[in-house]
């Protein structure tokens, strides 16, 4: 016994103070080049214009000036507070609509039987491989005949429809390892698949369903691609349309105004994760789990 104990001790032997150090100093140095770009944003954002593709590579401007985010801000057609009041609109309704969705889809994978579920739970992963570009003709096709397109129906009604393969199958996953003991005493005392879904199993959801709803606000947030293709109105450009505008192929473009807004958009993705990252986390590492 105490030979176990000296070999246990000399096993958890700290190392040295050197190694330490070296560890320590490589991390720091690979976080400063991550954070470096943002960093230097920043600083051009609050420099003068003709300063930013002056061969610096100073984070320190020379001299510090606001003027960009006041140009940024009111200096389109439309304020850049309406952008951020759209993407903020589509992103909390498509977070709902994942949510709601995705639980009822994955609760059906998950806790029911029925004719060919494995044949249609494995077509839904089978989607998972299709890029979005194959399947944006015909939807543009659809959208175009039923008169959404400049509108937000294009962006927000599919996610009501469960067409996110992935928070479906990152649901289904964390359902599958709740006891089914759960799903039978509710049955014994006359609860239906509904009671069950709505009573039992979202209550004891809450951090995949956290998780769900936070990767769909940020992945909406960042989109710029289907916004693009379905808004032309500049009323109803989001914010990633309106970063766009900065930049003209043809004339001069607002780099200064483009950093700084970019910064501020950079503003509720960094406080979603601060706020919510043990959250994240959580709903990330108890997916799939067994218990």
């Amino acid at each position: 016994m105490n030979r176990w104990r000296s070999n246990s001790a000399e096993g958890i032997r700290e190392r040295p103070f050197w190694r330490s150090i070296v560890t320590h100093g490589a991390l720091i140095a690979a976080s400063l080049g991550m954070v470096y770009p943002i960093l230097w944003m920043i600083a051009g954002s609050l420099r003068p214009q003709e300063e930013i593709f002056g061969g610096t590579t100073s984070i320190i401007p020379s001299q510090v000036t606001i003027e960009a985010y006041r140009d940024g801000w009111f200096g389109l057609q439309v304020s850049f507070g309406r952008f951020f009041a759209n993407s903020l609109a589509i992103s909390v309704l498509s977070s709902i609509g994942n949510v709601v969705a995705a639980s009822a889809v994955a609760f059906a994978f998950a806790k029911l039987k029925f004719f060919g579920r494995d044949f249609w739970f494995a077509l839904m992963l089978g989607t998972l491989m299709l890029p979005y570009e194959v399947t944006l003709i015909p939807q543009y096709v659809l959208f175009q005949r039923l008169g959404w397109v400049n509108t937000w129906l294009p962006l927000v009604v599919p996610k009501f429809l469960a067409v996110d393969a992935f928070f479906i199958f990152l649901i289904v996953q964390f359902f599958r390892q709740l006891p089914r003991e759960l799903d039978e005493a509710a049955q014994i005392d006359g609860c239906s698949a509904w009671g069950i879904y709505w009573r039992i199993i979202l209550p004891l959801s809450g951090p995949v369903l956290a998780t769900a709803a936070i990767f769909s606000f940020i992945w909406t947030w960042e989109d710029f691609f289907g916004p693009l293709i379905y808004v032309s109105d500049m009323k109803l450009y989001t914010v990633q349309l309106g970063l766009s505008t900065f930049v003209d192929s043809s004339g001069t473009s607002s780099w200064s105004e483009l950093f700084a807004m970019s910064i501020l958009s950079l503003v509720p993705v960094f406080l979603i994760f601060l706020f919510f990252q043990r959250t994240l986390i959580e709903g990330i590492a108890t997916t799939g789990m067994k218990r």
